[in-house]
């Protein structure tokens, strides 16, 4: 049988090992470990806050290595997940289809959705749940004609302990990540190897003949016919360069913004994160307690109990490069424009709830949905194959998109690796 390896083992790369096995003798290389939840407890983190003793976000990865941060040159804070699941181990969980973009240049991805309906728990069913405050959001975003909708979430929500721990990674195995896939396919016979890093691939004579990895002082070359390369909008776009495949500069990472006040008793830090969206032209807004503003904004002063927050999640414009070396990745006058229009309506939600707006703080901007640096075209629609990479290496995972989502990508990027995996056999 013939080898593949997939590279990644987040949303894309989980999606792709379960629906190659069988074809393929297939192997999921890993940069990271074994997840695990975030420890430490939230009521002592809160009380060393107070020390000042975090006082850069990249502090994070000392008591959660599962958690990557990095920063660009103008301080935005880049948030990716690393070890087995990925990202999704610290997402909302948020199963949101958005796939207008790739529609728009003829990929249908109709039936690799409705194979997802049914192999992922998929639920608005948290919405019994809901507190008080978020209720009243709801509610004032209704009135506002907002549009408010209460979010998809992937899981099991009637077990849930409601213990806002969500993006630290659900320690009740409510939240459904790729680890669950990666579960069925470990099962079906996939060999899963971790803390191995793929530096780059292999190419002879126009085919990749496998990938050059590095695990602990080690460096190991792996054989393969096909490769998937699924490591996220971050470390694929380096493995290629590093191949000697050009990408575009043309990356997104959708940053994030929270307009916050002071509400007593709140308990949005309890709340499931994202639990309803407003959906606007340029961005959405959402409900979100920040763990990052909250333990290294200076402005956030309260207790985490009191504090009430609305997310601004942008479809940032596609101007950005990420390399070895650094990443370039600027907030253009444009993303401002938008980003403080979506600032006017969540002051607008917060003073309808009572708060004064002299008295309404703003997070740190941070991000964590980057691609888009190979983007697909129209030429590419039926293959998903991008015209400059080897007959048999595809991509599974955001690079692809020729734009950002503004929204959660997790249950379309697994989509995008159904329809992969399909063409790639």
């Amino acid at each position: 049988m013939k080898k593949a390896i997939v590279v990644g083992s987040g949303a894309g790369g989980a999606t792709a090992a379960k629906e190659l096995q069988g074809k393929f003798d297939v192997t999921v290389l890993e940069a990271g470990k074994a997840f695990h939840p975030f420890a430490p407890n939230l009521s002592v983190m809160e009380k060393l806050k107070k020390t000042g003793c975090f006082f850069d976000e990249k502090h994070i990865q000392l008591l959660f290595p599962a958690m990557q941060i990095r920063k660009t040159e103008d301080k935005m804070i880049l948030v990716n997940g690393i070890g087995l699941g990925g990202t999704t181990t610290i997402s909302a969980g948020n199963g949101i289809r958005v796939d207008d973009d790739l529609r728009r240049l003829g990929i249908n991805l109709d039936a690799e959705f409705e194979e997802l309906y049914s192999e992922v728990p998929i639920t608005t069913e948290h919405q019994r749940y809901w507190n008080k405050t978020t209720k009243q959001l709801f509610d004032i975003c209704t009135q506002m004609d907002l549009n408010p909708r209460p979010t998809p979430k992937m899981g099991f929500y009637d077990r849930c302990k409601r213990c806002g721990r969500c993006v630290l990674g659900c320690p009740h195995e409510v939240k459904w990540d790729s680890r669950k896939f990666l579960e069925i396919a470990i099962n079906n016979g996939i060999n899963l190897i971790t803390n191995c890093k793929v530096e780059k691939l292999i190419i002879k004579n126009g085919l990749v003949t496998g990938v050059q990895a590095r695990q602990g002082w080690q460096t190991r070359f792996y054989p393969a016919d096909l490769v998937i390369l699924a490591a996220g909008g971050f470390e694929t776009p380096v493995i290629l360069q590093n191949s000697g495949i050009g990408c575009e500069s043309s990356l997104f990472v959708d940053p994030v913004l929270c307009v916050s006040a002071e509400w007593h008793g709140c308990l949005q830090n309890k709340e499931i994160p994202m639990p309803f969206v407003v959906q606007k032209e340029h961005f959405i807004l959402s409900p979100y307690f920040d763990f990052l503003s909250f333990y290294f904004n200076k402005g956030w002063k309260h207790s985490s109990s009191n504090i009430l927050s609305l997310m601004i999640k942008l479809a940032d414009l596609n101007t950005g490069s990420i390399s070895n070396k650094k990443i370039i990745k600027p907030i253009t006058d444009k993303d401002k424009e938008r980003l403080n229009e979506g600032v006017e309506i969540c002051t607008e939600i917060l003073t309808r709830m009572g708060i004064e707006k002299n008295d309404i703080f703003l997070g740190t901007i941070n991000a964590g949905h980057p691609g888009g640096m190979l983007p697909l075209t129209v030429q590419e629609a039926d293959t998903l194959h991008h015209r400059r990479l080897p007959p048999n290496l595809y991509i599974a995972d955001a690079t692809l998109f020729p734009a950002s989502l503004g929204n959660p990508p997790i249950l379309t990027i697994m989509a995008m690796a159904k329809k992969v995996s399909k063409l790639c056999t």
